[in-house]
């Protein structure tokens, strides 16, 4: 699969370059051939024989919280008996729960964990994540995320992006004092920066969280020390973050559920690609999704994400969430294999780098044990990886029943 640069916007994303009976061919982890088979003369010193599978360029989850500690899985009765979001997080659940645990985790333990995930997501045919902080909603443990990360990208195979999502809740005790908190954090930006921690900054616009002004002044701050940006947008109610987000150039809006009329209007004429989480809609069981149709009508670049998190989506498989953008988001696999590729690299600053597969490019490639793309999301529940090569290497394995992730 290949295009142009740029990511694909509008009725483009039901555009997807196939090349039948293809060979592609890496050389010290750089891709130097893709074209049809025996076009050219090639001296291979391994042959990958492919026949009748999908080869495609490696997954991009540009929307993650993988970087924490504990699970939240006793939490699920109580939602089965009624038991509402602000309720558990009165009990000491809900994100509160996972914040503590975080602090409580070491180092290493935070980072063992993290392998844990990361080992899985590659299983599933994912080469390139973006990890979030914001678990910690202090300094030490903010800082303690982001340096597992950076540990993990030097150390995993994984290509890991960092962003910094400090203004991720409100603490009980700076409730009504939001614009302090939010100082604290901005506070981090120089160490971060420094250290090379994250990139981005994020920040959770939403009810009883941060308004759309508290969160435009907080990322434009951080625009102000030299980072990206993006924002947790309009999960919710339709407070106008989308609209906000293309106004200060935001690299990507994320989960949008609630997004206006006016504010998808916008996306389509702005360069913010629109990040969807369909498998948190679903695993919520709310009743709407986010207009990714309308988004695509409307020329928005659309990707697809996990948002694999311990509360509202614990899920590493990407493919799922394929599934349910079909099923739930009316997307076709065209604009699906769009979004979880070439779009999603662009929403983490990665689009020259992952997300096709293009001569001079690093080789992310995915073997997949399926007849054609389509038959990725159709089949669900399963996971159809055959093999992962990470920049020429084979990282993932599988058998009919096993996997072997090799690191």
């Amino acid at each position: 699969m290949d295009h142009g640069n740029g990511p694909i916007h509008g009725k483009e994303m039901s555009n997807l370059p196939v090349i039948e009976n293809a060979e592609i061919a890496w050389k010290d982890g750089q891709i130097i051939y893709i074209g049809q088979m025996n076009e050219v003369e090639i001296s291979a010193a391994e042959v990958i024989d492919c026949k009748g599978k999908l080869v495609t360029p490696g997954l991009v989850d540009p929307h993650t919280h993988v970087v924490f500690g504990g699970s939240r899985e006793h939490e699920v009765s109580l939602k089965l008996q009624g038991a509402s979001y602000l309720e558990i997080l009165e009990m000491g659940g809900g994100i509160h729960s996972t914040v503590s645990q975080t602090k409580l985790a070491s180092h290493e333990e935070l980072k063992n964990k993290t392998i844990h995930h990361l080992n899985r997501m590659l299983s599933f045919g994912v080469t390139t994540v973006e990890a979030k902080s914001g678990y910690g909603l202090d300094e030490e443990t903010e800082l303690k995320q982001l340096r597992v990360a950076k540990e993990l990208q030097n150390e995993h195979d994984m290509d890991i992006v960092s962003t910094f999502l400090g203004a991720h809740a409100v603490p009980k005790e700076y409730k009504g004092n939001e614009e302090a908190f939010l100082d604290k954090m901005l506070s981090l930006l120089d160490v971060i920066k420094q250290e090379e921690l994250a990139e981005f900054v994020d920040i959770f616009a939403e009810t009883g969280v941060f308004s759309v002004e508290q969160s435009r002044e907080f990322l434009l701050k951080a625009k102000d020390k030299g980072f990206s940006v993006k924002i947790h947008a309009d999960e919710i109610d339709p407070l106008g973050g989308t609209e906000m987000a293309t106004e200060i150039s935001a690299i990507s809006a994320d989960h949008l559920c609630g997004a206006s009329e006016k504010g998808v209007e916008l996306l389509g004429k702005s360069e913010t690609i629109a990040v969807i989480l369909p498998g948190t809609t679903f695993y919520l069981n709310k009743p709407e999704f986010a207009p990714a149709r309308n988004m695509i009508d409307s020329n928005a670049a659309v990707s697809l994400a996990t948002d694999f998190n311990p509360g509202s989506c614990p899920t590493e498989n990407l493919q799922l969430i394929m599934t349910i953008a079909m099923l739930k988001l009316k997307m076709t696999p065209e604009e699906i294999w769009n979004a979880v590729t070439i779009n999603s690299s662009y929403a983490i600053n990665r689009g020259e780098q992952a997300g096709k597969l293009k001569v001079g490019r690093q080789a992310d490639v995915v073997v997949w044990n399926v007849p054609n793309y389509t038959y990725v999301p159709y089949h669900f529940g399963v996971n159809h990886v055959e093999s992962v090569y990470k920049k020429g290497k084979l990282v993932v394995s599988r058998g009919e029943h096993d996997v072997t992730v090799i690191s």
